[in-house]
């Protein structure tokens, strides 16, 4: 029998009615899974069609050293200047770890990395001004808020000027990780140091009104609740009302291995489950109404899941990769990367419509529905 509560929510979206930070609750506490992925379903449907878009995208990161290396107790990544592993690139290894674009089938560089106080705004100038200089025809999608703002303070200059300098030298959009939960209670026991909640809007506020476009995140199965998750969607929603500057949403499952929260919390080996991955995807495809996109990041939470979300809402997965590195450190068990079959095949597999596009959405080439070879098999 479906939950009352999820046929309420439905007969208000079917009435053209935003739904408030209570419904979001209501619908983050139903047990009634598969109507809330129908409906999330139905919702994309009206705004995506069947098409399931991915990018050819390239994830480099440059340097795992930094400053919140004891703070931030969920990351496994990070590391101090001369602890072992840490590491930075240098201008050719960057160019190097690169040189798989060279093909021209690599459209997007994804670069994040640690807050480095030897990796500042002249740094990452001459790194992206390079990057263009030799592969002029990929896309630069780099630096989070948190990096933006740790630039910001190392070399004394505002958001603005920092994202200013740094469109000057080729950045094109901006990722969306560093949000974690805005709450600032889970930020204190999660991140302490953190760039505040608030703070992550303004740098994005500051990125938007400067015409560069960026995507959002949540981290969640952590120490959360699911009124902080509402709380997060809705400074998301209410700064893309503000800006529309957002180009997709991607809720990002904490991994507990490797870190030192999931040994507080004693989770080491237990994450997220598959019923809360599809409903932070199907949620946040009914409550952020002003998002075309929303994400599933296959890294975090298997193949097989986000295959499962395209029909609880979904419409994007994160693409080839090449070789990822931040979220193997702390217990991923999925691939590094995947190649373009793999992909096509994720896709062909839900029933649904591959197309690649460009960072900003647009269609550059969509795909048969069915393999050719399957056709009429």
């Amino acid at each position: 029998m479906t939950d009352p509560v999820v046929t309420r929510i439905a007969e208000k979206i079917s009435a053209g009615e935003r739904l408030s930070g209570a419904d979001a609750l209501a619908l983050y506490e139903s047990h009634d899974l598969i109507e809330i992925g129908k409906l999330a379903d139905r919702v994309n449907r009206a705004k995506n069609g069947d098409v399931v878009t991915f990018a050819s995208n390239q994830h480099i990161n440059p340097t795992n050293v930094c400053t919140l290396r004891k703070t931030c107790t969920f990351c496994g990544y990070a590391r101090l200047p001369k602890e072992e592993g840490a590491y930075r690139y240098t201008l050719e290894q960057t160019l190097a770890e690169a040189a798989n674009a060279a093909d021209g089938l690599t459209r997007e560089f994804h670069i994040v990395g640690g807050l480095d106080m030897k990796a500042g705004l002249a740094y990452y100038q001459e790194m992206f001004r390079a990057l263009k200089s030799n592969f002029p025809h990929v896309h630069i999608k780099a630096l989070t808020a948190v990096e933006i703002a740790h630039i910001a303070r190392i070399e004394k200059m505002s958001w603005r000027d920092v994202l200013i300098a740094l469109r000057e030298a080729g950045l094109d959009t901006m990722p969306g990780g560093g949000a974690e939960t805005f709450s600032a209670a889970v930020r204190e026991q999660i991140a302490g140091k953190k760039l505040a909640g608030a703070d992550y809007i303004g740098v994005h506020r500051a990125a938007h009104e400067l015409g560069i476009r960026t995507n959002c995140t949540m981290l969640y199965g952590h120490v959360e609740t699911r009124a902080d998750r509402v709380e997060h969607l809705m400074m998301l929603r209410d700064l893309q009302d503000e800006t529309g500057g957002f180009l997709a949403y991607i809720p990002l499952a904490y991994h507990p291995d490797g870190n030192v929260l999931g040994k507080e919390l004693g989770r080491e080996g237990t994450a997220t489950t598959g019923v809360d991955d599809l409903k932070m995807l199907a949620v946040g495809r009914l409550f952020l109404d002003n998002f075309q996109h929303i994400k599933s990041h296959w890294i975090m939470v298997s193949t097989a899941l986000s295959q499962l979300s395209l029909h609880f809402g979904v419409n994007d997965l994160e693409g080839t990769v090449v070789r990822e590195k931040i979220y193997h450190a702390v217990g991923a068990h999925t691939p590094q990367g995947m190649t373009l079959e793999g992909l096509l095949k994720l896709i062909r597999g839900a029933g649904k419509t591959p197309a690649e596009r460009d960072s900003f959405y647009n269609v550059l080439r969509q795909f048969e529905a069915r393999a050719p070879e399957t056709v009429g098999a």
